[in-house]
């Protein structure tokens, strides 16, 4: 299965970003049911998990993400988005994408997700 994100870049402080994870070459819709995350690392720190989403469409946050950041997925085009708001210095990282299948409940957790991207840089300046 390949994750390629897209969407990283830089900007101020205040300013949002859309990243994107696009499926392919696996058929994991084929189980019925899949979660996809998004995570992040920062330099120095642990990669921490941001959100998450399953098939049906339930999700979780981090809590620090919850009010400005926002998953969803769009199926016809595997697709995997993450529409980040206000955004502050201390989300810069890198931003990956993970999947796995099958998959009931998404979590944080990066041991559940056996499938990663290469991840996508985004930078915010104060």
């Amino acid at each position: 299965m390949q994750l390629v994100e897209s969407g990283g870049g830089s900007v101020q402080a205040g300013g949002s970003l859309r990243l994107s994870c696009a499926a392919s070459g696996y058929a994991y819709k084929n189980y019925g049911t899949y979660c996809m995350g998004w995570f992040r690392q920062a330099p120095g720190k642990e990669r921490e998990g941001v959100a998450a989403i399953n098939s049906a469409g339930a999700t979780i946050y981090a809590d620090s993400e919850k009010d400005r950041f926002t998953i969803s997925q769009d199926n016809d085009k595997n697709t995997l988005y993450l529409q980040m708001n206000d955004l502050k210095p201390e989300d810069s990282a890198m931003y990956y994408c993970a999947a796995e299948a099958p998959c009931w409940t998404p979590v944080l957790m990066e041991p559940a997700y056996n499938y990663w991207g290469q991840g996508t840089q985004v930078t915010v300046s104060s």
